[in-house]
């Protein structure tokens, strides 16, 4: 990404009210919840219909790198806010009719899998957390016109754009390619995170047909969910694959 400005895009006061909403917002985030990094990540609902697309927390996203007359650029936002300023921008982009000067607003997300009491949930984890990626036209002098500016900076949770010069800094074609590509990537099966053990791992298994039976981790499946530890049975080194819940490390 580009470098970071403590100048306000427009030449204006550091986003004067608005910079205050974030500040205050990302103290309210701390105070309620100490482990924030974890409520980064939102738990998947089952797969429906209208199901969006992957990787992408809403929003309708194409392949394509920029849209005629306009590049992306990297707006601040205070933590686990992402997705309620997506949406807010969304609606004020339609009502406003601005939509020749804003196209797509992401917050790009990646499927996880992690063990929350004993079971495996699904979470879509966000790749950037603090960050809005916003398609957007701008003036021939690199400057937000002032009423695309106002609705952005009238939502609440907003900070700044990152940028230098009062002006916004367009990401390079390489950025772009990378944030799209985990926007718009295709459904995939999620991934296993947070494991207690690796391969090589001692583990024991704690419930099933092999309970209390001990072995080290052969494979790990992230595409299945399952690890195949190799224990001893009837005197023998034999492969037993299960559910990685069901086993834990050895100490």
């Amino acid at each position: 990404m580009t470098g970071e400005s403590n100048e306000s895009v427009n030449g204006k006061d550091p986003m004067d009210s608005s910079a205050a909403n974030l500040e205050a917002q990302q103290d309210e985030v701390d105070a309620v919840d100490p482990g924030a990094a974890v409520e980064e990540e939102t738990v998947a609902a089952e797969p429906s219909v209208a199901e969006k697309p992957a990787g992408v927390a809403g929003g309708s996203v194409t392949a394509e790198l920029f849209r005629p007359g306009m590049n992306w650029y990297v707006l601040k936002v205070a933590s686990n806010k992402e997705d309620r300023v997506r949406e807010a921008l969304d609606r004020k982009v339609k009502i406003e009719g601005l939509e020749e000067r804003i196209g797509r607003i992401l917050v790009p997300t990646q499927r996880e899998k992690r063990i929350r009491g004993g079971s495996a949930r699904v979470y879509h984890r966000k790749l950037y957390p603090g960050y809005v990626f916003v398609e957007m036209a701008t003036e021939p002098d690199g400057r937000i016109p002032e009423n695309v500016w106002f609705i952005i900076k009238e939502t609440t949770g907003v900070g700044d754009f990152i940028g230098s010069g009062g002006k916004p800094s367009p990401m390079n074609p390489d950025e772009v390619e990378k944030m799209l590509s985990a926007a718009v990537g295709k459904e995939e099966t999620p991934t296993l995170s947070d494991l207690p053990f690796n391969i090589g791992d001692r583990v024991k298994v704690k419930e099933g047909a092999f309970e209390n039976f001990e072995g080290v981790v052969d494979e790990i499946s992230a595409q299945k969910g399952t690890v195949r530890v190799i224990a001893t049975i009837f005197g023998r080194q034999t492969p037993i694959e299960i559910e990685y819940w069901q086993v834990e490390a050895v100490e």
